[in-house]
């Protein structure tokens, strides 16, 4: 699998596991009376992972044409 395709399938799966892990950890919070502070964290480290991961795959095209304007 190239660079990016590993990068596009990281991306897209933490999505996924995000999405779901933030509903669940949303709803067993919502049912506590007060819940933990470690929950508000929770979501920070896959974030940061999909920040980092989707900035990297929205500068590939602009890249990719600036690459291809350059004279050899």
């Amino acid at each position: 699998m190239r660079g990016n395709a590993w990068i596009r399938q990281v991306h897209r799966w933490t999505s996924i596991v995000f999405t779901v892990a933030v509903v669940i950890v949303t709803v067993v919070a919502l049912r506590q009376q007060e819940p933990a502070e470690w929950v508000y964290f929770l979501p920070l480290p896959p974030l940061f992972l999909l920040l980092v991961t989707g900035l990297y795959l929205f500068a590939l095209p602009y890249a990719a044409r600036r690459r291809a304007a350059r004279p050899s």
